[in-house]
């Protein structure tokens, strides 16, 4: 059995934020839930998060359907307070109550530290296993270990000692192997020690590794990438991770059949979903629950976020957000979908046209400079240059329906709530206020008035 506690109780002041530390954002997902969710691939029996400032924002991230992930993978996840941050080893104390009982191991993450990789922890606990050793922990050797603390081990890997940078004599400081944060312990091993820890260093802290100190044997396992356990403790180093997890994302993408252009100006959530021989061009981002079918050609200089693109679709110089977009579909340049939009087939969205809360059906167009807001559209319709839905009336907003084959002229207005029937011709330059059957021609515009020889009498 395995259970995993995650220490995030710590405010984070060098982030210069309100928000807690571990609830800044990297790809898509905070760096609490990159904990998380990279322990979960070990399959632990339970998951504690020690929480302390902003506790109540901090769970309620975590808990909330959307904004998280969290809550959709994982059924019951525990939180343990620590109303004083004391230290790691304090924060682990924290935990005595609610493991009373409990036959396994503990894995110990930092809610700060997102870059890990499941089979890194994968191979500390099995290395954990196999040895039988009441500790074992994640060790990295740095060409520059300065700010972390240094691991002192005999030929074996067996831990002799750890000291805390701010502790290290000079000579000690010259120890290139450092202490990741990441400890695998016997669990009853550790309870038994956890009330002996004293704060006798000059942060007056209780550190988890003076707990190591007491388990004897322990062992160290180096981590192959070092990059694995960068800490985020301030934005520089947030830029840093987020630098690094994007140049994964985009190998990953790159191996599996996706052409990217110019990989350096592209960013990718790893949240989000692509299809081998979709090409990605220079400035284009994908967010949250992106998935892109194959055969698309995203960008240039397009923003893609929690949409659902089919296949061969072409989308240029646009945003596409929390909508649907069918199978031969182009976009742009200069197009906006947004609030659950749901375009079909072999469909034109030109330039300058926004779409909002609208359903478009198949080989339905709308080339140029229009609105289309709160509106049922079917099958081949063409929306004329200029068409706007007007859906708000300044209290509530209103639907537009507009039939099959039917056609806008320029600069029509559609004044909401309202119904076009099928294969309706609305002349240029019309507002339609009334209900329109199908098939006819509507007009709704001011006779043209032409005064021969008029001119503005000019003032004395």
């Amino acid at each position: 059995m395995v259970a995993v506690a995650i220490l995030a109780a710590g405010r984070g002041t060098r982030m210069k934020s309100t928000l807690p530390k571990v609830l800044h954002q990297i790809g898509g997902r905070s760096l609490i839930e990159r904990a998380i969710l990279g322990s979960l691939e070990i399959s632990p029996n339970r998951v504690l998060v020690i929480v302390g400032y902003q506790a109540e924002q901090v769970k309620t991230a975590l808990l909330d359907p959307n904004r998280s992930l969290v809550s959709n993978s994982l059924p019951k996840l525990e939180f343990v307070e620590q109303t004083e941050q004391l230290g790691t080893g304090h924060a682990i104390q924290q935990v005595l109550p609610h493991l009373e009982g409990f036959q396994g191991d503990l894995l110990v993450l930092n809610g700060d530290v997102p870059l890990l990789r499941p089979q890194t922890l994968q191979r500390l606990i099995q290395t954990h296993k196999q040895h039988q050793h009441a500790a074992t922990i994640l060790t990295a050797q740095l060409s520059d270990p300065q700010g972390y603390g240094r691991v002192f081990c005999n030929g074996q890997n067996i831990v002799q000692q750890i000291v805390e940078d701010r502790d290290c004599s000079a000579a000690q400081k010259q120890n290139r192997r450092v202490n990741a944060g990441v400890y695998c312990f016997r669990w009853q091993d550790l309870a038994n020690v956890l009330p002996q820890l004293q704060a006798n260093n000059d942060q007056k802290e209780y550190y988890l590794t003076d707990a190591v100190n007491l388990l004897q044997p322990a062992m160290a396992v180096d981590i192959e990438d070092e990059q694995e356990i960068l800490g985020v403790n301030d934005r520089e180093q947030l830029a840093t991770a987020y630098e690094i997890l994007q140049r994964r994302i985009k190998s990953y993408w790159m191996s599996a059949g996706v052409t990217l252009i110019d990989p350096a100006s592209v960013t990718i959530d790893d949240t989000v979903k692509i299809q081998p021989d979709v090409v990605i061009e220079p400035q284009t981002h994908l967010r949250g629950q992106t998935a892109i079918a194959s055969g698309c050609r995203i960008g240039p200089g397009s923003l893609i976020e929690n949409s659902q693109i089919g296949e061969n679709v072409t989308a240029m110089y646009s945003v596409v957000s929390n909508s649907i977009v069918g199978a031969e579909t182009q976009i742009g340049p200069y197009a906006h979908l947004r609030g659950q939009v749901e375009v079909g087939a072999a469909c034109r969205i030109g330039n300058f046209v926004e779409l909002k809360n609208t359903k478009l059906g198949a080989e339905t167009k709308a080339a140029h400079l229009s609105y289309l807001g709160d509106a049922t559209i079917g099958e081949q319709v063409n929306i004329g240059c200029g068409t706007i839905t007007a859906n708000y009336d300044g209290v509530k907003k209103h639907p537009t329906k507009i039939g099959d084959r039917s056609k806008t002229g320029a600069d029509s207005v559609l004044v909401a709530p309202i119904a076009i029937g099928q294969d309706v011709n609305i002349a240029a330059g019309s507002t339609i206020t009334e209900d329109v059957p199908d098939d006819c021609l509507v007009i709704a515009r001011s006779r043209q008035v032409v005064k021969p020889g008029w001119r503005l009498k000019s003032k004395e």
